[in-house]
């Protein structure tokens, strides 16, 4: 099997996430606390000094799929993205299985309906947790 993009990513990376986003902020939590933290830049996107322009792209697109960019200025984008991310962060083998054929195909497609409705799913969670 040909080594998947996402594996090639070198850190230290860049996460552009949604910061108004529930599920996200857990993530980004997370993150912060990781062994690995230096390893992963997070700019929130909704950051009132944030220009996507400057990137060459629009707040829409970002928003509509998580944006990755590593050491090498590369970028991954929607699934690829977790999966750059991941393994910087050092889960390579995990990254691996996700990429396997098959697998990849379903991860993306779930990933696809997670990124449209994670805002409504996140704040479902909160919900549920306060009960």
């Amino acid at each position: 099997m040909k080594r998947h993009p996402a594996l090639e990513a070198r850190g230290p990376v860049t996460l552009f996430h949604d910061g108004h986003c529930p599920l996200c902020q857990r993530e980004v939590a997370w993150l912060k606390r990781h062994p690995r933290r230096e390893a992963a830049a997070l700019v929130d996107i909704q950051a009132e000094d944030f220009d996507a322009r400057t990137l060459g792209t629009c707040f829409s697109a970002m928003m509509g799929k998580l944006h990755v960019s590593d050491a090498e200025g590369r970028w991954y984008v929607g699934m690829d993205a977790s999966r750059a991310l991941y393994a910087v962060l050092g889960y390579r083998r995990l990254v691996w299985l996700s990429c396997l054929p098959g697998v990849a195909g379903m991860m993306n497609i779930g990933y696809g309906w997670f990124a449209r409705h994670r805002v409504r799913l996140g704040r479902w969670l909160q919900r549920w947790r306060k009960e």
